[in-house]
């Protein structure tokens, strides 16, 4: 019986798997197809000989990597950026949403809406000329810096003064558009649960704290997991153009780590084992943030 159903439901279905037929030619084109490239991390390849007949070489690569001192540096810059984007600018984003879902004035919330979008559109280069005008060594803040107190700081070469920077380039740039799922998630909460509050004598903080966050607590723990699967990625553009020489101590993450292996060095192989390495540690990450949040009585993201 089912199986004289199926055809009449592809019949009546094909529109919608036409409409999904770029979305999965697009993820098996350069998310799983690139996969089987995966095999030269056991691999020391070259290029005249080719993916298939470089010689095999076993977790070789995966022992140098483990064993060279450059991992835990690695580990810890990229765990440390991750970790304080989660802690500042995660929340940033929630606190952001619900101030501009405060707003009651119409025109007031959009024109602030688009302020607050507007970075997200300036590419990183942009942002980081913007943050040499205002932190450079003769920029906005050094200017004041010497007539107020005769002194300068060099935020740009300062390993205190990095990570401090990116995560206040994060906020500026993506803080705004990062609010757009929060705001999504405000507008399905019932009205009349705010009418109740107000009727009931609730301020607008105890409705925030008792209506509010309540009502998008689940989209927060979604985004949360999203957030903890990407924790051993960092901004590339952002992290390149914001490291130099001397903060290279706190800046040397994953990412430039592959960048210079892979493009400058052209050992291929390690640079695919540090990637591979970086992809089973983030789907860890997620499995165990997914359930947790199983376990607290969240529904996670599977």
């Amino acid at each position: 019986m089912q199986r004289a159903l199926r055809p009449k439901r592809f019949h009546q279905l094909w529109p919608f798997y036409l409409l999904a037929a770029p979305g999965i030619l697009y993820f098996l084109t350069f998310h799983y197809i690139p996969m089987t490239g995966l095999i030269l991390a056991f691999k020391e390849y070259s290029p005249f000989k080719g993916m298939m007949d470089s010689p095999w070489v076993g977790l070789d690569n995966f022992r140098q990597f483990f064993g060279t001192s450059d991992f835990y540096m690695l580990l810890k810059n990229t765990l440390l950026i991750s970790l304080l984007n989660l802690i500042i600018y995660f929340p940033f984003t929630i606190f952001l949403s619900l101030l501009l879902n405060e707003v009651r004035l119409k025109v007031f919330k959009r024109v602030s809406q688009t302020i607050v979008y507007l970075p997200h559109f300036l590419s990183w280069v942009v942002i980081y000329g913007i943050t040499i005008s205002f932190f450079g060594p003769s920029g906005v803040i050094n200017h004041y810096l010497g007539q107020w107190f005769d002194g300068s700081a060099n935020f740009l070469v300062s390993n205190e003064w990095f990570r401090p920077l990116v995560i206040f380039q994060s906020i500026w740039k993506d803080a705004g558009w990062g609010t757009i799922i929060f705001l999504a998630a405000l507008a399905g909460i019932n009205p009349e649960q705010y009418e109740a509050a107000k009727v009931d004598g609730a301020s607008r903080l105890q409705s925030i704290w008792h209506i509010t966050l309540p009502g998008i607590k689940g989209t927060i723990v979604i985004l949360l997991l999203l957030r903890l699967g990407s924790s051993m990625d960092s901004n590339f553009m952002q992290i390149f153009l914001m490291t130099n020489s001397l903060n290279l101590d706190v800046s040397n993450v994953f990412d430039l780590f592959v960048y210079h292996v892979g493009l400058e060095q052209f050992n291929y192989s390690f640079a695919i084992t540090v990637g591979m390495f970086k992809s089973v540690a983030s789907l860890i990450l997620v499995l165990g943030a997914n359930y947790a949040a199983k376990l607290l009585g969240e529904e996670g993201i599977f």
